[in-house]
């Protein structure tokens, strides 16, 4: 099974590098937060026994999600050029049913106070079922 998570990053806001990689790897732990938010909430309505019985798969995770939890996270970055480009492919992810999570920066160091689309994380997930969406773009 071939899995990732793709990252796509807005290259038009020629933001220090730190910056920039500060803003990809929150769209990177978006996922995973989401996943730990879920399970926790969901956990306080078991018990512990029944909670181990449930089995090692968290809740709302595919098959795909498990695999890249076991170790590989593979990461693609790929660019955009504009919010409008970034806003374009998070539309066409979540109309393929891919998990989407979209980071906007609250301005308090680089944007002049302005919150500010940066990135976007789709996945993880088949590479075949995001490529549909993200084939186009070019590598970061």
């Amino acid at each position: 099974m071939d899995i990732k998570q793709v990252i796509v990053i807005r290259k038009d806001l020629k933001i220090r590098r730190g910056k920039e990689c500060a803003q990809a790897a929150h769209a990177a732990m978006a996922w995973m937060r989401d996943l730990i938010m879920r399970t926790a909430c969901s956990r306080r309505y078991l018990n512990d026994r029944d909670f181990v019985e449930l089995g090692s798969r968290p809740i709302g995770v595919t098959n795909a999600q498990m695999v890249w939890l076991e170790g590989l996270f593979t990461k693609v970055c790929l660019q955009v050029n504009s919010e409008a480009e970034l806003m374009a492919v998070h539309d066409a992810a979540k109309a393929a049913g891919l998990t989407v999570f979209l980071i906007t920066d609250m301005g308090a160091t680089e944007f002049h106070g302005v919150p500010t689309k940066t990135c976007l994380a789709i996945g993880p997930d088949l590479a075949e079922n995001i490529d549909k969406v993200t084939k186009d773009l070019k590598l970061y």
